[in-house]
């Protein structure tokens, strides 16, 4: 299926690399299909994209929790995954929302809102995690700056 999306243009994604969020996201429950766009050069660092199928023009960034906090191990009710089929620890993906401001010191990824991603079941849902052990707004721009410095 080819889309016209505003950030990467016109772009093709194969059926199998649609991702359905049954519920959809946080703020747009009528967006349910998404893919993740991310670029292979980049490596550990990048920031990826969750690409709406629905809407070409919106897309969010997104990364892996673990880049900027190695520790992100938040306790997640199973009632919530139940959108997800059954989950297999190997076929888990999860990711976390960034806010890239125009001042990019403020950078900042959503640790309390993550996506959970059954690969193979190619389902995700948005979760809210209880507690106080995770910010909204985790800052992450001198972490990243560390990690390319090689720190």
């Amino acid at each position: 299926m080819k889309i016209n999306t505003k950030v990467f243009g016109e772009i093709d994604i194969a059926d199998e690399k649609i991702i359905h969020f049954p519920l959809g996201i946080i703020g747009f429950p009528d967006l349910t299909e998404f893919t993740l766009i991310h670029d292979e050069d980049r490596g550990i660092g990048s920031i990826h994209w969750m690409q709406s199928i629905q809407e070409p023009a919106f897309a969010m960034p997104v990364m892996d929790p673990l880049i900027v906090r190695p520790d992100y191990n938040p306790e997640v009710d199973d009632e919530l995954l139940k959108p997800l089929g059954e989950l297999q620890p190997d076929e888990l993906l999860v990711m976390v929302t960034v806010t890239v401001p125009s001042d990019l010191k403020k950078m900042s990824v959503n640790l309390r809102g993550p996506i959970v991603i059954n690969a193979a079941e190619r389902k995700a849902c948005q979760i809210i995690v209880e507690g106080e052990n995770y910010a909204v707004k985790f800052p992450i721009y001198d972490i990243l700056n560390a990690k390319k410095a090689g720190e």
